[in-house]
C-alpha cells in the first residue's frame, strides 16, 4: 500500500514538474517571438566628427561629440528614428588656426535592419540632418589662414543636408545592444566640406 502511494506521489510530482517546464518554455518562446514592430528604442552614443576637404589643400580634422537616439520599429525589418546631438571638442585644422565646431545637430532617418545571428544585426539608414556650427579663425589676416577665411563664422553655409549611416549591433543583455556605426552627417555645398560621423554606444529597446 505504501509503495503504491509513494509511486503515485512521484508520478504526480513528475507530472507537475513537466507542466511547469512546459509553461516556462512556452513563456520564453512567447517572449522571443514578440514582434519588433511593437518596440521602441533609445540610445546614447559618443560620436567622432571627421571633417574632410577643408580649404584649397583639402585638409582633414577630427572633433568629438555625443548623440541621443529615439526611434521605433515600423516592421520587423524597417525602423525610423530621430537624433539630436552636439560637439564636445572642436576639430583643429592643420596648416592654420582654423577650428570647426558642431554646436548642435538634428537628424531624421528611415532604415532597414537584417539579423545576421541570434544576437547581432546589420543596418543601414538614410535621411536628412540640420547642422549648426561655427568656424573659428583667430588670425584671418595671417598668410597661413588665407585658404580658410571663407570658413570663419557660421558653419556650414548650408544647414540642411542628406545623411546616411551603416552599422552593426550586438545584443549583450535582454533588449540591450552595443552599437557601432559610421556614415556621412552632411556636405556643405558652399565650402564643399564633407563631414562624416563615427559612433559607438548603447541602445535599449522596450
Amino acid at each position: 500500500m505504501n509503495k503504491v502511494v509513494r509511486t503515485s506521489l512521484i508520478t504526480a510530482q513528475a507530472g507537475a514538474l513537466l507542466l511547469t517546464a512546459q509553461a516556462a518554455l512556452a513563456q520564453q518562446a512567447s517572449a522571443e517571438t514578440t514582434p519588433r514592430e511593437d518596440k521602441h528604442y533609445v540610445g546614447l552614443m559618443v560620436t567622432a566628427f571627421n571633417h574632410r576637404t577643408i580649404g584649397q589643400s583639402a585638409e582633414a580634422a577630427w572633433g568629438t561629440g555625443g548623440t541621443l537616439v529615439v526611434g521605433g520599429h515600423i516592421t520587423d525589418t524597417f525602423h525610423a528614428e530621430v537624433r539630436a546631438g552636439g560637439g564636445f571638442q572642436d576639430a583643429k585644422v592643420p596648416r592654420g588656426d582654423l577650428s570647426l565646431a558642431v554646436d548642435h545637430f538634428a537628424s531624421w532617418y528611415i532604415g532597414l535592419h537584417h539579423a545576421i545571428t541570434d544576437y547581432a544585426n546589420l543596418y543601414g539608414q538614410f535621411g536628412f540632418s540640420y547642422i549648426a556650427g561655427t568656424g573659428k579663425l583667430p588670425s584671418p589676416e595671417a598668410d597661413r589662414n588665407g585658404q580658410f577665411r571663407d570658413l570663419e563664422g557660421e558653419f556650414p553655409d548650408s544647414g540642411f543636408s542628406v545623411s546616411w549611416l551603416a552599422g552593426l549591433d550586438f545584443e549583450v543583455m535582454d533588449d540591450t545592444f552595443l552599437v557601432f556605426e559610421g556614415g556621412k552627417l552632411f556636405e556643405d555645398t558652399g565650402s564643399e566640406v564633407n563631414t562624416f560621423q563615427f559612433s559607438g554606444g548603447v541602445r535599449y529597446e522596450f
